[in-house]
């Protein structure tokens, strides 16, 4: 099973590695804000819910809420693209240093560094599924 994840893993990264920067910010504009506004109205796929409830973002403070908030704004007027991390195995804190972190980044950096997180999310979600 490990080597069918790991193959199907590999042609996966390739057709978005091939694929060109138009799909490819495509790929990344489709994934939601982390602590958002769908994960408050709880309109998150199942995974994206249940990922993020185990980092605690749906447990948010008020100002771990606000913060997210203007992160989320911040990067994306920046960016053109959401704030995309792999947080299994994150804390809201250690997200929140991310982000703050990450928004100060150049673009070109930025977007290599969603698209890799982007690989990580399906590693972890192909793993779950094989388990």
């Amino acid at each position: 099973v490990a080597d069918r994840v790991s193959g199907l893993l590999g042609v996966l990264r390739q057709g978005v590695d091939e694929a060109g920067q138009g799909p490819q910010l495509g790929l990344l504009r489709a994934h939601p804000d982390l602590a958002g506004r769908l994960a408050k109205a709880g309109q998150l796929t199942h995974a994206s819910r249940r990922e993020q409830a185990r980092a605690g973002l749906d447990q948010c403070s008020e100002t771990e809420f606000k913060a997210f908030q203007s992160l989320n704004t911040q990067y994306r007027e920046k960016f053109g693209f959401p704030f995309i991390m792999a947080v299994i195995g994150a804390r809201r804190d250690e997200i929140l240093d991310a982000f703050r972190s990450r928004v100060e980044n150049e673009p070109e950096i930025e977007f290599e560094r969603a698209l890799s997180e982007v690989h990580r999310i399906a590693s972890f979600r192909l793993e779950a599924i094989a388990e």
